[in-house]
C-alpha cells in the first residue's frame, strides 16, 4: 500500500499527468434506451466491478447485475451494458491501493437516499412542462441585487402559509398566493421575494451534503450544507421523496423555473474547497488524488472542515469546470457563489469562467465568491490561490465578497463590540470612499480591474447580522 506522501509524488510527476489527463466530456454515464456506457477516472485502481440494483435504498440487498469494467487509455474504465436501465441504480466496487472500496460514482447526475448509490436516469424524463422554454439568463442588465436564502428555512414555519407537505422543500417556492397566518396582507413564499425587487436569490449549498439523514422523517434535522458529498446531484432532504432519485432533480427545476417565472435569477453556493469526511467517492476511486496532502502526509487543513481539495490538480481542475457547467446547463442555474475560493488556484477560476462564457447567455452568469481562506493549504505546482490582494489575475468577470466594505460600515467582524461607520466609528471616511469606488482607487492592498469586480454586503449568513452589530456596538448608550 502507498503512503499519501508516496501517491503524492506520483501524481505530481509529469509522467503520471501527460500520461493520464483525461480531456472527453463522457465521464460518469451515457444513457439510451439501447444502451448505458459507464465510464470511471481511476487511473490507479487494479480491477472495477459494477452493481446495478433495483433500488436506491442501500439497505436494501436487491442487486441484479453485476459486470467488470475494462481499462482504457488515459485511467479510464468502461462497460456498455446492452439494455434500457432507466430508473435502475448502480455502485462500483473498487480495488485500488490494495483496499476494496464501494462507492458511488463520482459523476452521479441522480441518486438514491443519502447518495450510496447513483441513478441511471433519462434527464429529460424529469424536464417539468415548459422547461424548454424556461429563460436561462437574466435578460437585462439590472444592476444584481442579491438576496440570500436557505431553502429549509424560507418556508418552514406553518406561518408561512405554505402548504405543510411544500414546507422546508423545493415545492415551497412554486406556491403562490400565501400570507402571513393566511392574513391576505403580508406577503409570504415567492410572492414576499417577487416584492421585495430583487434580481436574484443565492441558495444556500442544495447539493447532495452529508449532514442530514435523509432517511429519516424527523423534519427537525438541520444544516446549511457546507458538508459536500455529491456535488452533481440535489440535496434530498429539501425534496417530497429522496428515495426516488428523480424527485429531487423534478422538483429543484421546477423551484428553479417558479423563480425565473418571478424575474428572480437563481444563484448556487458551491463548495468544492472541502468534502463532508474522507469517505467520499472521490477518494475510493483514486486515493489522495483529490485532496492535499502536506509534506508529512497529513491532509491540508486551510478550511478546517479536516480537508482541502486539491483543485491545481488537473482532473480535479475538469471536474470543478465539468459540475459548474452542468448546472448551469441542466438545471438553468445563472450564477455560483464559491465557499472559500482562497482555497482554489487562479487558473481553475479562469478557466470555469472561460467556459461558462461558451453557453448561451453565459458571460451573463455570475460567478462570485470568498476571496479567503481559514488557513493554509497546500497547493501545488506554484499555484496562485484565489485571494483577495490576487483579484487582478482573476477574469474581470469574477467578483469577490468584500469584507473591507461590510467591516468599515459596520464594524469589525470578529469583535464584536467595534463600531463602523454608521454607528459612530472614527475614521472611516476613506474607507467609505473606496467603499463607492469599489476600492478601484487609492488601495494598496489589492487592485480590481474594475469596480464590478467587488461585491458589496454588510450581511450574510455568517458573524452577525447588521441588526446584531448595531445592537452590540451601541449597547453602552
Amino acid at each position: 500500500m502507498l503512503t499519501p506522501i508516496e501517491l503524492k509524488k506520483l501524481y505530481s510527476s509529469d509522467e503520471f499527468i501527460e500520461k493520464y489527463t483525461y480531456s472527453n466530456n463522457d465521464l460518469g454515464i451515457t444513457y439510451t434506451k439501447e444502451k448505458t456506457i459507464f465510464k470511471i477516472w481511476a487511473p490507479t485502481a487494479e480491477k472495477i466491478i459494477l452493481n446495478i440494483y433495483k433500488s436506491g435504498n442501500y439497505n436494501e440487498e436487491d442487486r441484479i447485475l453485476c459486470r467488470e469494467l475494462e481499462p482504457k487509455e488515459k485511467g479510464i474504465w468502461e462497460c456498455i451494458v446492452y439494455d434500457d436501465l432507466n430508473n435502475l441504480y448502480y455502485d462500483y466496487k473498487i480495488y485500488v491501493n490494495d483496499s476494496v472500496n464501494y462507492t458511488c460514482d463520482p459523476y452521479s447526475i441522480a441518486c438514491g437516499v443519502n447518495g450510496k448509490r447513483s441513478m441511471i436516469l433519462n434527464l429529460k424524463d424529469t424536464d417539468p412542462e415548459g422547461w424548454e422554454e424556461d429563460y436561462i439568463r437574466d435578460r437585462d442588465d439590472r444592476y444584481p441585487v442579491i438576496y440570500e436564502l436557505h431553502i429549509k428555512d424560507f418556508s418552514y414555519d406553518k406561518a408561512s402559509g405554505i402548504k405543510d407537505e411544500y414546507r422546508g422543500k423545493y415545492l415551497a417556492f412554486t406556491q403562490t398566493g400565501t400570507t402571513l397566518n393566511n392574513d391576505k396582507i403580508h406577503k409570504t413564499g415567492i410572492d414576499y421575494l417577487e416584492s421585495l425587487g430583487i434580481t436574484h436569490v443565492h441558495l444556500l449549498p442544495c447539493f447532495d451534503f452529508g449532514s442530514v439523514d435523509e432517511s429519516l422523517k424527523d423534519d427537525t434535522q438541520f444544516n446549511w450544507g457546507y458538508d459536500p458529498v455529491n456535488y452533481n446531484v440535489p440535496e434530498g432532504s429539501y425534496s417530497t421523496n429522496p428515495f426516488d432519485g428523480s424527485v429531487r432533480i423534478k422538483e429543484f427545476k421546477q423551484m428553479v423555473q417558479a423563480l425565473h417565472k418571478a424575474g428572480i435569477n437563481v444563484i448556487m453556493d458551491v463548495v468544492y474547497n472541502h468534502t463532508y469526511n474522507l469517505d467520499t467517492s472521490l477518494q475510493k476511486t483514486v486515493p489522495y488524488y483529490y485532496y492535499r496532502v502536506n509534506e508529512d502526509g497529513t491532509l491540508s487543513n486551510g478550511s478546517a472542515c479536516g480537508n482541502d481539495t486539491a483543485s491545481d490538480r488537473v482532473m480535479f481542475r475538469k471536474y470543478m469546470v465539468d459540475s459548474i457547467v452542468y448546472w448551469a446547463k441542466e438545471y438553468h442555474i445563472d450564477g455560483f457563489r464559491f465557499d472559500l475560493m482562497g482555497l482554489h488556484d487562479v487558473e481553475t477560476m479562469n478557466e470555469i469562467r472561460k467556459a461558462l462564457n461558451k453557453l448561451p447567455n453565459g458571460e451573463k452568469i455570475l460567478m462570485y465568491g470568498e476571496p479567503w481562506a481559514a488557513g493554509d493549504t497546500a497547493m501545488e505546482n506554484n499555484a496562485i490561490p484565489a485571494l483577495k490582494k490576487n483579484i487582478a489575475l482573476l477574469d474581470e468577470n469574477i467578483s469577490i465578497f468584500c469584507d473591507d466594505t461590510r467591516d468599515a460600515i459596520k464594524g469589525h467582524v470578529f469583535y464584536g463590540e467595534e463600531p463602523g461607520f454608521i454607528n459612530g466609528g472614527k475614521g472611516f471616511e476613506n474607507k467609505i470612499k473606496s467603499c463607492v469606488l469599489g476600492w478601484c482607487k487609492n488601495n494598496k492592498e489589492y487592485s480590481p480591474k474594475s469596480p464590478k469586480q467587488i461585491i458589496s454586503y454588510v450581511s450574510a449568513h455568517d458573524n452577525f447580522t447588521l441588526y446584531d452589530k448595531l445592537i452590540e456596538t451601541l449597547r453602552k448608550e
